[in-house]
């Protein structure tokens, strides 16, 4: 079994041990493996491991990937990284789903950008957990109305919400109240059922919060490459 393989393996089976000692059923998760700086030989790789779901955080890096991964079957690619408005058509272009709408304008520009025959996009919106304003994501109290500016667009689908863990605060409680604001956004669209939470360091916290998608990246990728 190659290194890739086994630490693959490794978390896919805390990630079933974890999700069980929470009462709940392993089948319920999705593992996102975020590739960040990591070449599309290792999407190949994983995708020849089983995995069918991977995620990027950089526009250009999920349009170069995709493109370069066009050939594989059933492959997802997860934007999950903070989106700028003018690349919302490349974003579309290349992603099934984007799990970081935060404000109005992204997510009428990302609506905006669909041509006639495309799919309708999964979208999540991305909350703050913080107090600091300048980090990711739409304040609390305005997660209603971005969810309800959501469901009108035409060729979105508001699949749930999405929230990175304060790095000022244990990830339990913050993925706690992240549980509250999905339940505020399913009372706008009941079906709207996916939380995004939870990485290499916090995903056992994230599954007792009740996640449905986890995005991991080193534990099971290793290292960063440096940069070139």
């Amino acid at each position: 079994m190659s290194d890739l393989a086994q630490r693959l393996a490794d978390v896919d089976l805390r990630l079933g041990e974890v999700a069980r000692a929470a009462g709940r059923d392993p089948g319920e998760l999705t593992r996102i493996v975020v590739t960040k700086f990591h070449p599309a030989s290792l999407v190949r790789e994983l995708h020849a491991l089983g995995v069918r779901d991977v995620g990027e955080n950089r526009q250009q890096d999920l349009s170069a990937k995709a493109a370069d991964t066009a050939d594989l079957d059933s492959l997802a690619w997860h934007f999950i990284g903070q989106a700028q408005t003018n690349k919302a058509r490349a974003i579309r272009r290349a992603a099934r789903a984007v799990h970081s709408v935060d404000r109005d304008r992204l997510a009428d520009a990302l609506d905006a950008a669909a041509d006639p025959d495309d799919p309708v996009l999964d979208v999540l919106v991305q909350i703050n957990l913080t107090d600091d304003p300048g980090r990711g994501g739409v304040a609390p109290e305005c997660v209603e109305a971005l969810a309800e500016r959501i469901a009108a667009a035409r060729t979105l689908r508001l699949r749930g919400v999405m929230a990175v863990a304060p790095l000022d605060e244990p990830p339990a409680p913050a993925f706690e109240r992240l549980a509250g604001y999905a339940a505020r956004v399913r009372a706008v669209v009941p079906d709207a059922t996916w939380i995004s939470a939870g990485m290499t360091a916090d995903f056992a916290e994230a599954i007792a919060c009740g996640a449905t998608h986890l995005r991991i990246g080193s534990a099971i990728t290793g290292p960063r490459p440096p940069r070139a």
